[in-house]
């Protein structure tokens, strides 16, 4: 597919928003008068965003957010559930897919991936957060794992999502209490990286999105992806599975980016680790 081919199109009816600006895919959950639940519109339309936005050279990072005061207040559960009750087979299929987009592709995605947490985010809605490579809430954002006031658990893989991030003791109260808590307390907890005023949440995200756009994206890709299936190894087999990786980065590189990295280090002295990306 060339840059020029149109891979994701959508319109303001559309449950899934995309907007290209600069090499940064905006991606919007856009159910606004619902919060952004998650239904089998949104489910079925992620799907296919995801797949296409990774080939198409337009997006260097994936920037996931929701549309108006709402990231998404999770699953719809009119839609969601009650609408499958009595059809066990789309129930299944609705289920495969709402796993394969918040977790089996966000989480290995070939592309850097930010969630833009602008408003409510609470129960299914954390799955695709911490799915996500990085994380920039706004500080009056409002987070909840309110299942339990619901007579339910956070299922899904809520639960493992929640408990790959935050502390136990933090993981359990918030559980247990259903309590709600805003972006400051996210940051602290570690759910996001950071939060900021609401007003300066779209040009902090914008900023980290170009920081990512500065490094190889071969070696970005590796990374990531090593280290997310490092921390579920053993040492010994990290160790094994990481010697690997780089030297398949390496192999796979099109702009050779550790020979030129050394050539400017060590020939060139141009080129000083920690200060910046070598000169691609």
């Amino acid at each position: 597919m060339s840059a020029n081919q149109t891979a994701v199109q959508s319109n303001d009816q559309s449950p899934v928003l995309v907007d290209f600006e600069d090499g940064i895919a905006w991606v919007t959950l856009n159910r606004p008068t619902k919060r952004n639940a998650i239904n089998p519109g949104i489910v079925y339309n992620m799907v296919r965003v995801l797949e296409e936005l990774e080939a198409d050279d337009r997006c260097k990072v994936l920037v996931l957010t929701g549309a108006g005061d709402a990231f998404s207040a999770g699953m719809d559960l009119r839609e969601y559930f009650r609408g499958t009750d009595n059809n066990p087979k789309e129930r299944i299929k609705l289920y495969r897919a709402n796993a394969q987009w918040q977790w089996r592709q966000l989480r290995f995605y070939a592309k850097p991936t930010i969630a833009m947490v602008n408003g409510w985010c609470f129960g299914g809605a954390f799955t695709p957060l911490v799915s996500c490579d990085l994380a920039i809430a706004a500080e009056e954002a409002q987070f909840g794992l309110s299942e339990i006031n619901w007579g339910i658990i956070p299922a899904g893989v809520v639960s493992r999502a929640v408990a790959s991030l935050v502390r136990e003791r933090e993981a359990m109260y918030y559980v247990m209490t259903g309590e709600t808590f805003d972006g400051r307390r996210a940051a602290d907890i570690g759910l996001v990286n950071e939060a900021v005023p609401r007003e300066r949440l779209r040009e902090r995200t914008r900023q980290l999105a170009k920081v990512l756009m500065e490094k190889n994206p071969t070696v970005l890709r590796t990374a990531k992806i090593a280290h997310r299936m490092a921390a579920e190894m053993s040492w010994e087999q990290a160790t094994d599975y990481l010697m690997a990786k780089v030297d398949q980065s390496t192999f796979h590189d099109p702009e050779r980016g550790r020979d030129n990295a050394m050539k400017q280090f060590l020939d060139e002295k141009s080129f000083k680790p920690g200060l910046g990306a070598y000169q691609r």
